[in-house]
């Protein structure tokens, strides 16, 4: 018996763990299901024989990371957010594996398999520990692929290699995608934005925007020192810095 404890704050979120749950062909007991951080300090306070633990990151009072510093757990734990920027501080906290919202069973089998693989090997074995860390440090090496934006309808999801440029206006950053669609993002400024991203598929051609290179159809001459961008889909031309021009020069023979 594999016993489950799930922190998540969200009905259908609960609802869709447990569905996957009992389509694994391992017997899994669910003690508990729990939806803010007070509770969860409690429960795993008086309770120490949980196999494994999925848990959401933003929860009804606070962040999930709240938990698991203030009680020092030794099961896995799958973490489940909407939101890819907690990446780092999962893998700090005994986290095996990351899921973004909305996922498959596909995608949930595979994390459940990591957790299986961990569970029938010893857990002091050296080379399970150096394997995985091996597969967590190639997963953080990624470039950021998946973008959400907060709408008035819930989440909204985007790939990354939809996104003609990201623009910064009076502190918010946008993304236009190919639609010409413009999305405040959560939570970024261009300068994080640049360290998520893959430097040969986007560059910063001034202060306020980040274009992705793929989408660039025609560059004009602006001024002296300064170069008019085309991007397909877009109506009007982004214009470099005097600065970034021959940055950028370089950057888009690449």
């Amino acid at each position: 018996m594999i016993k489950i404890l799930i922190v998540e704050d969200e009905i259908p979120a609960r609802k869709k763990l447990r569905r996957f749950l009992d389509q694994v062909k391992e017997t899994v007991s669910v003690e508990a299901e729990i939806d803010t951080v007070l509770e969860a300090v409690s429960f795993l306070k008086k309770t120490k024989s949980i196999d494994l633990i999925l848990s959401d990151i933003e929860l009804l009072d606070g962040n999930a990371f709240d938990i698991y510093h203030e009680v020092k757990v030794s099961c896995p734990i799958i973490f489940i957010t909407a939101y890819d920027q907690f990446l780092m501080n999962a893998f700090e906290s005994n986290g095996i594996e990351y899921l973004l919202k909305p996922f498959s069973f596909e995608r949930f089998q595979k994390a459940w398999d990591k957790f299986l693989l961990l569970r029938n090997n010893n857990a002091t074995d050296h080379a399970l520990f150096l394997k995985l860390n091996q597969i967590i440090g190639n997963r953080l090496e990624k470039y950021k692929t998946r973008f959400s934006a907060n709408t008035s309808q819930g989440i909204y999801f985007f790939e990354t290699t939809d996104i003609l440029f990201f623009e910064a206006d009076e502190g918010v950053v946008f993304a236009i995608d190919k639609t010409g669609k413009k999305h405040l993002l959560n939570r970024s400024t261009l300068k994080e934005l640049e360290t998520q991203l893959d430097p040969l598929d986007f560059f910063r051609i001034n202060r306020s925007e980040l274009v992705n290179k793929k989408f660039i159809e025609r560059i004009e001459r602006y001024s002296k020192n300064s170069l008019a961008l085309k991007i397909a889909g877009y109506e009007k031309h982004l214009v470099t810095s005097q600065s970034n021009t021959p940055l950028f020069r370089e950057w888009i023979e690449k």
